[in-house]
């Protein structure tokens, strides 16, 4: 496997979700070398390198939590578990206790100056804030947390008898900071959940799709049999009755009942074969237009030089069908081709073929292909279905004909 299928493999829900949570791990080691460094490098100077070593490991300790917690909060955003109510209420707490010492020292470490301390608060205020943000819903609740963490680090630094000044600069820098992290986080959660809502809409588009056609081919066999059924119920029930008073018209009930039975087969067999079958025009229609929907580039190439079998047609119009199915349903696809020629043999081709297949299945084989290849081995027709290079997925049904002029000729329609 290529060092680049661990990217290309992934549906893009997945691609966006890769990227949103190593982004969020980014954010633990911009903490530690941006707030947790310059601390240790500052006290160095100072001569309280104690004391610097152990505002390092707060700052350390502190930005570990925070990244459990945003990869928490991103699998309950695509619902892999429940909210972390309580890791973030300890965050709350963890930053809540940063923040405090960081004051104590403040006010009672005359070399812990005013930009050290206002580092050291910003920063872990604001990648709190914006974590926090991630495990909230609405955005009217988003909207409050770095206001009210602004507030909080403020009135704290007032308690401590730090100057109003100096308190409320740490409270604007605490606010704008953390306005800009909330912001960026909750639109990242907003983004990441819509992917996957629009991921698991195309699941359920093409599920959809299955079960009205299965609804539409209950509710015509319900009206053909429905019917016939009873009035054979009616009839039999009559013929009974009849037989028990030995009347001769008992006879001519069941043979009523005979001949209802019979047309009831025949209708039955003509919904099948009405479901059964499918027009091949329409089906590669059918396809380019639910693969436009889906925001994929489809080209269908194919003319038409006179009427195909109605064998042939049905057959690869379900080729097509499960073909489309298995694009929606499988994969990354942004583009698929769908071409249909004819050897001078008379030899029809099917060719359905897109990008974004994962190379390792995701499950077993299901029953669709091992239907098509039966479907086609009635015309003693093949089909092969795999990963080709370039991350791409074939399926490919042929089907032998006598010796004829072309029927078909490639061309992009």
């Amino acid at each position: 496997m290529k060092l680049t299928g661990w990217w290309k493999n992934r549906s893009s829900a997945g691609k966006v979700e890769l990227y949103t949570r190593w982004s969020f791990h980014f954010f633990v080691l911009i903490e530690i070398f941006s707030i947790g460094l310059p601390a240790v490098a500052s006290m160095a100077k100072n001569t309280s390198p104690a004391l610097g070593v152990s505002l390092f490991l707060t700052v350390c300790a502190h930005s570990v939590v925070v990244g459990v917690l945003s990869s928490r909060a991103l699998d309950w955003i695509v619902g892999r578990r429940e909210r972390p109510v309580r890791l973030a209420a300890f965050t709350a707490a963890v930053t809540a206790a940063a923040c405090l010492a960081v004051l104590a020292v403040r006010a009672t470490v005359p070399s812990v100056d005013a930009p050290l301390a206002a580092t050291l608060l910003v920063g872990m205020t604001a990648f709190a804030t914006g974590t926090l943000v991630l495990c909230l819903r609405e955005v009217r609740q988003m909207r409050y947390v770095a206001p009210a963490t602004a507030v909080l680090v403020g009135v704290a630094a007032l308690a401590f008898r730090i100057p109003a000044g100096e308190a409320t600069g740490y409270a604007v820098g605490v606010l704008l900071s953390g306005v800009f992290l909330s912001a960026a986080c909750g639109f990242s959660g907003w983004l990441l959940g819509a992917v996957y809502e629009l991921d698991r809409a195309r699941e359920l588009q093409a599920q959809l799709a299955v079960a009205e056609e299965r609804l539409r081919f209950g509710r015509d066999l319900h009206d053909v049999m429905g019917r016939n059924l009873a009035v054979i119920a009616l009839k039999s029930e009559l013929a009974v009755q009849l037989a028990r008073r030995e009347r001769p018209e008992a006879v001519d009930q069941m043979i009523e009942v005979q001949r209802i039975a019979r047309e009831s087969q025949k209708e039955v067999r003509d919904v099948v074969r009405g479901y059964r079958e499918a027009d091949l025009a329409v089906e590669l229609e059918g396809a380019r237009g639910v693969l436009h929907a889906a925001g994929m580039d489809c080209r269908v190439e194919f003319t038409a030089g006179r009427d195909l079998p109605a064998e042939a047609q049905s057959a690869l119009g379900w080729v097509v069908r499960e073909a489309t199915t298995n694009v929606l349903r499988h994969g990354d696809a942004r583009s698929c081709s769908i071409r249909l020629t004819a050897a001078p043999s008379g030899a029809l081709t099917l060719v359905v073929e897109n990008d974004g297949a994962p190379k390792v299945p995701a499950g077993p084989p299901g029953s669709g292909l091992a239907g098509l290849r039966e479907r086609l081995a009635v015309l003693d027709g093949t089909l092969e279905a795999g990963p080709v290079e370039g991350g791409r997925f074939r399926v490919r049904a042929q089907i032998p004909g006598p010796a004829a002029e072309p029927i078909l000729e490639p061309e992009t329609r």
